[in-house]
């Protein structure tokens, strides 16, 4: 359903029930319509609250959809075989894994159903990662199955469909390229192996790829979360008693459509769903502690900088907290993957954690590493940031790190440091020390406490641990410890509160660790806030605006003619006012206080009573008013006319307005002394000028009449 149960509220942005609405339309349009999935259906997003229950709501959903085929992607294997065996069963397609094999040697899965439609026979292959034996790695969920290479596989798969199909396509749980540097985890390494396969449907790595094409083999993969659907068109022409394929296109058809409206979810499968809906509901509502003291994260002193990724905030020292006091580990380490984290004086419930905290299994393992290893691991981590130049006040976020798979900084818990970004990479961690006070040394042997999906990353090909082995003391997910669901930061999240602090949290900051190197005192700093929170800056994103904060504002930087010109418009003001001014950090002081002096002259709410401007006596003209009194006087009542009439502005800067009202449009923004050419004094306080040939409004209490 369109729903996250992490935050208990609508997401329109992909769901079984809007990919079904899809699915609905291309099998309008051709009825010869093949529906797979790639992978992961079983995890995520409550998805495992049914495990122990009699129906899953993926098995449900995908049978009212009638999916054909469905592969094993890693997250299957999260659970162990029995409960993998106990959901897939509830399928009424066929499940596929060719390259994972029972200890007899029979396949644990067939490797490649056979889907007929109108006539041609197409072979559908399907292959999981064969990372799984190292994301699974301290576990029992692979006991009695046997992972093989699935390059390999497919062939073997290729040369049994061979004179038994019209075409042949691969459904793989793998992303375009190796994963890690680890030969044959990508579908590039299958479509260069196996060039009999027409196309290939991609997964695993949560990206988009419309449509690419690898030694002749086609390949698309449909981004992550129900987000989109891969559609790959095959089409055929008759030779004889045989089929030929002509012509083959992919295309990503998405939730979200051009214009920024979601497509609808189906109405009678989200009935279907209902009961789970409402099961997953009242979990994530179940309180568990009363937050006291302070919220857990403050507010982003800058939008689009989140405070959670720049600052040591309550929140990342209360998961540091539960780490230490469960594992015994000298220090520890975890990250924070949503920038949005929140969770607010009041009760604490479980999808609170939820939304805080957001990979599912993420748990901690305990690892004898020296303190070289860990000073390596915090510089990797430290590389999450940009480097600063003088004249930086803003923290940013490195760009290559900020859109990669592993997109967080790590916190650590146990030590002390500061993170100095004058720093070259790889140099930045200083003042390290344990908790005691006492200086890390290289040669120290430590206990270090983290996730063992980012320990993979960190020692495998390019990892910041390339190549080392570490000794694995503990794992929160052994039987022996807490097992492998209520192992998981999550629950020993829930179970701390409610067991340790015995229902009421009061968070206390650690003073673990800062940034430094970044002017955060400089006096234009303050103005560089205001207008970013204003509207008028933004910090820097990519291209496509999916990644922000990718540099730095820096207020010693030259200042373009184009950046003036555009912030003005944007402030309201005149750009010619700033003419000399050199620096970025100079205009932008000059630029707020423009702005706020024209905000202050205007008035933005109109007062009660209309105010009258101030109006000398002026030379009587014929058909106005009389000698000494002033010419046609503000009355509140329309058709007020003054002809011939100019105003001074009064107000140190005033904006000039598209209509009579505060909301109105700003077309211009003139400064003390301008005189403007006066239509009418008839609209509650809002006087009619003529400027630059344009009509057009300001407010009559910042101007005075002259002759």
């Amino acid at each position: 359903m369109p729903w996250d149960y992490a935050l208990d509220g609508p997401n329109p942005t992909g769901s079984m029930t809007q990919l079904y609405t899809i699915v609905k339309k291309v099998r309008a349009e051709n009825p010869n319509t093949i529906l797979l999935d790639a992978g992961d259906m079983i995890q995520d997003n409550s998805a495992e609250l049914f495990n122990d229950q009699p129906q899953s709501p993926m098995m449900v959903a995908m049978n009212e959809m009638k999916y054909d085929a469905w592969v094993m992607g890693n997250h299957e294997f999260n659970f162990g075989l029995d409960v993998l065996e106990k959901i897939s069963s509830q399928f009424k397609g066929q499940p596929l894994v060719g390259n994972i094999f029972k200890e007899n040697g029979d396949r644990y899965m067939p490797a490649y159903t056979i889907i007929e439609k109108d006539g041609i026979k197409v072979g559908v292959i399907g292959m999981n990662t064969p990372m799984i034996t190292e994301f699974e790695k301290g576990t029992d969920h692979l006991d009695g199955i046997i992972v093989k290479d699935p390059v390999e596989e497919t062939k073997k798969a290729i040369a049994e469909l061979k004179g038994k199909v019209d075409v042949m396509v691969g459904l793989m749980h793998m992303g375009l390229d190796n994963e890690n540097g680890n030969p044959g985890t990508g579908v590039t390494d299958i479509a260069n192996a196996n060039p009999e396969l027409a196309a290939i449907f991609a997964g695993h790595m949560h990206t988009l790829i419309e449509s690419q094409t690898v030694n002749g083999v086609l390949i698309s993969e449909p981004n992550k979360y129900g987000s989109h659907i891969s559609r790959i068109d095959l089409t055929f022409e008759k030779d004889g008693d045989k089929v030929v394929l002509k012509s083959k296109e992919a295309q990503a058809l998405a939730v979200k459509a051009a214009d920024g409206t979601y497509e609808v979810s189906d109405p009678a499968l989200e009935e279907t769903l209902h009961p789970f809906h409402e099961f997953a509901r009242a979990d994530a509502n179940i309180e568990v502690a009363e937050l006291k003291g302070t919220n857990l994260v403050p507010a982003d002193e800058i939008k689009g900088i989140p405070a959670v990724q720049i600052q040591e905030t309550p929140l990342s020292d209360f998961f540091t907290e539960v780490m230490l006091h469960y594992s015994d580990a000298d220090v520890v380490a975890h990250q924070i993957d949503n920038d949005k984290a929140k969770l607010d004086v009041g009760p604490i419930k479980k999808k609170d954690i939820a939304f805080n905290y957001q990979y599912t299994f993420g748990e901690v393992t305990v690892y004898e590493v020296t303190g070289r290893d860990l000073m390596d691991y915090m510089e990797w981590s430290a590389g999450y940031f940009n480097s600063t130049r003088p004249g930086d006040v803003t923290i940013s976020f490195d760009p290559k790190r900020r859109a990669s798979k592993y997109s967080t900084d790590d916190f650590f818990g146990g030590v002390t440091y500061e993170i100095d970004l004058t720093k070259p990479y790889g140099s930045r961690i200083t003042n390290l020390k344990y908790s005691n006070g006492t200086t890390v040394k290289e040669d120290d042997t430590l206990k270090l406490g983290m996730n063992a999906y980012r320990m993979e990353a960190l020692i495998a090909k390019g990892g910041a641990m390339e190549g080392r082995k570490f000794k694995q003391l503990w794992s929160s997910k052994d039987a022996s410890a807490f097992g492998e669901i209520q192992g998981t930061i999550r629950n020993l999240s829930i179970a701390y509160l409610k067991d340790v602090m015995k229902g009421v949290y009061e968070p206390k900051i650690q003073h673990n660790w800062k940034i430094t190197g970044v002017d955060l005192t400089a006096p234009e700093r303050a103005d560089v806030v205001e207008l970013v929170n204003d509207g008028i800056m933004s910090v820097p994103t990519t291209e496509d605006g999916k990644y922000t904060n990718i540099a730095s504002i820096n207020i010693l930087d030259a200042v373009t003619q184009e950046e003036i010109d555009t912030l003005s418009a944007k402030a309201g003001v005149s750009a010619a006012q700033f003419a000399g001014v050199k620096t970025k950090g100079a205009f932008y002081q000059q630029l707020n206080k423009a702005r706020k002096a024209v905000g202050t002259g205007e008035g933005e709410t109109t007062p009660e009573k209309p105010t009258t401007p101030t109006v000398p006596k002026p030379t009587p003209t014929p058909g106005t008013s009389k000698p000494g009194k002033p010419s046609t006087p503000n009355t509140g009542k329309p058709g007020n006319v003054n002809k011939g009439i100019q105003a001074k502005v009064t107000a140190a800067y005033l904006n000039v307005r598209a209509g009579a009202s505060s909301k109105a449009k700003v077309v211009a923004a003139v400064p003390k002394g301008t005189l403007l050419e006066i239509i009418s004094t008839d609209t509650y306080g809002w006087v009619k000028v003529k400027l630059d040939g344009r009509v057009a409004f300001v407010y009559g209490k910042y101007v005075s009449m002259l002759k």
